[in-house]
């Protein structure tokens, strides 16, 4: 839960998780991406330096080792098994009558409400990773300097349907107000 403030002179208001989670299929494509960024490049970094050791300098292997397992292999496998997993739990959207509210990250955890009557476009982006897992981006543009929202990792046909319902529930709060 997170605390949004206060309401007036009493308690703090206390915000649930949104209720609607990302695709499954999200975990493979941050896995991936984590593999291509993160870990891929930490594991051969570790690799190129073993091999350059044992070919010129053999006398440092033992003290090598350890620290190229420390240092480079265990965080690599470590951000490869925790962050996807991890994300996935805190990866969450709704869109409500008056508002869209998102939650995302995994290190760094973020919450944005924004109203309706702020988004300005609705778009859909779907990269070629978020393709080969049949996975898409819906991206809330809102009048705020807080930037996009994003929703990452819907399945393509969830990112359509969600695009065309806040588009209608905007068209509806601007129809409302006029």
């Amino acid at each position: 839960m997170h605390t949004a403030g206060t309401a007036g002179d009493g308690p703090p208001v206390t915000l649930r998780p949104p209720r609607h989670r990302v695709d499954p299929r999200a975990r493979r494509w941050w896995a991936v991406q984590a593999l291509l960024t993160v870990s891929g490049p930490l594991l051969l970094t570790a690799a190129t330096l073993l091999v350059l050791s044992v070919l010129f300098f053999p006398g440092a292997l033992p003290w090598l080792v350890p620290l190229l397992a420390v240092v480079l292999v265990a965080p690599a496998l470590g951000y490869q098994l925790a962050m996807p997993a991890w994300r996935y739990r805190i990866h969450a959207w709704e869109v409500g009558e008056t508002a869209v509210y998102t939650a995302n990250g995994w290190f760094w955890q973020r919450s944005r409400i924004a109203p309706l009557s702020r988004v300005q476009t609705v778009d859909t982006a779907i990269g070629p990773l978020q393709r080969r897992y049949g996975l898409a981006t819906v991206v809330v543009t809102t009048a705020s300097t807080a930037g996009a929202l994003k929703i990452a990792g819907l399945a393509q046909d969830d990112a359509r349907r969600m695009a065309e319902h806040v588009g209608r529930a905007v068209r509806h709060v601007r129809e409302d107000a006029a």
